[in-house]
């Protein structure tokens, strides 16, 4: 099984990339990244520029893609640069995947993901899902945590006082609204690439809980 995985170095693609490479179902990962990983006999890791990927590698061709590609508004520092990140890199991985015949997509998306929402970054999660949608994968699964639990290499003060409320408030809160830790979505996401069901897959924060 060759698994080709986007957003590797971030919290829930590290979860991800650690799962994989000790999942005998995985035979390769392919996790093209801007800057070198650690080697691994299992890893290719082609260095890139988002912005101008390679549309004849080989390496495109895989099993299944898993992208966990996200920033913040904050970190990105416009609303063009965010939705480059959250919209437009994805939605290029996909096309060049399933133009090399790639069959099955998981994406990390987010609750409240929705096209016609008045909220900027649930707007732009909803767009990229309905674009995802018309890529024709055979198998889409569409992963919609709430708050990421885990620790962030950077900070994200937002994120730490929200899960401070949530962890306090967790025994008396509904399943959809705990926090989600990054380790259980990244699983939810291999699952979804190594066992991939027809058509497209919804998988909710609430499935996603602690």
């Amino acid at each position: 099984m060759k698994l080709l995985l986007v957003g590797s170095t971030g919290l829930v693609g590290h979860y991800v990339m650690d799962l994989a490479l000790a999942d005998p179902r995985v035979d390769e990962i392919i996790a093209p990244v801007r800057k070198p990983l650690p080697a691994h006999p299992k890893l290719h890791a082609p260095l890139v520029d988002y912005d101008h990927l390679p549309d004849d590698a080989d390496w495109w061709r895989a099993d299944a893609v898993i992208c966990t590609l996200g920033t913040t508004l904050r970190v990105a520092g416009s609303k063009d640069a965010f939705r480059r990140v959250d919209h437009d890199y994805p939605l290029a991985v996909a096309r060049l995947a399933r133009k090399h015949g790639t069959s099955a997509y998981a994406l990390n998306s987010a609750m409240g993901a929705d096209a016609t929402s008045g909220i900027f970054y649930n707007r732009v999660k909803g767009e990229l899902e309905a674009h995802l949608r018309q890529e024709g994968f055979e198998s889409l699964t569409l992963v919609r945590p709430g708050l990421i639990g885990g620790k962030r290499e950077e900070f994200r003060a937002g994120e730490r006082f929200a899960a401070f409320i949530l962890n306090a408030l967790d025994p008396v809160l509904p399943r959809k609204w705990r926090i989600n830790p990054a380790e259980r979505i990244a699983r939810s996401l291999l699952d979804a690439a190594v066992s991939p069901l027809p058509g497209v897959t919804i998988i909710s924060a609430d499935k996603l809980a602690g």
